[in-house]
């Protein structure tokens, strides 16, 4: 999934929907990107029928905003591989895109965007071990909770980034060290 179009589109739409309401002069409601988004037992129906398009675990399930497709779910392997599934309303597959790295790092001439924040110097690969080590010193430091993401970090004093999601929907940023000792951990709100 392109997370730098959904980070825009969480930024741009409230701000759209807000530059309305004054040029209007009354209140206009707008929705963010996340707020259709699939939940409970109706993300985990659509998930399973991308599971079984691409082996592997769910990472993120989303309504779509493309005409064509009804949602839009990452699935990562075992490996550490990421794919992206795209299903119509009925849940079959319309496409699968297997992503090796994010095409917004890239500009025009094929060279990697040094001023995207979203670029990282230090995109390294992790192993699988790595992985479910800082997936689970994560979950340990949150309480509860899914490891969604995991990352190598390439901040000082950081060796891993983990996104974890309780259940209520609560998404924490964890940052672990080498050794998967906590270095700091945020509540996104």
């Amino acid at each position: 999934m392109n997370t730098k179009k959904l980070r825009t589109k969480r930024v741009v739409l409230p701000a759209i929907a807000a530059a309305t309401a004054l040029a209007v002069g009354g209140p206009v409601w707008a929705a963010t990107a996340s707020d259709d988004d699939p939940t409970g037992g109706e993300r985990e129906r659509i998930g399973n029928a991308a599971t079984k398009a691409v082996d592997g675990t769910v990472v993120d399930v989303e309504t779509s905003d493309d005409g064509k497709e009804a949602y839009e779910v990452e699935v990562r392997a075992d490996d550490g591989t990421e794919t992206d599934v795209s299903l119509d309303q009925d849940l079959k597959v319309l496409g699968k895109d297997a992503e090796d790295r994010d095409e917004d790092d890239d500009d025009r001439h094929g060279r990697e965007d040094d001023r995207d924040e979203d670029s990282d110097g230090d995109d390294r690969a992790m192993s699988a071990k790595e992985r479910s080590s800082a997936e689970k010193a994560a979950q340990k430091a949150v309480g509860s909770g899914k490891a969604v993401e995991v990352e190598a970090s390439d901040d000082r004093g950081e060796a891993y980034e983990v996104e974890v999601r309780e259940g209520d929907g609560t998404e924490w940023d964890v940052d672990l060290d080498d050794d998967y000792t906590v270095v700091n951990k945020s509540a996104d709100r």
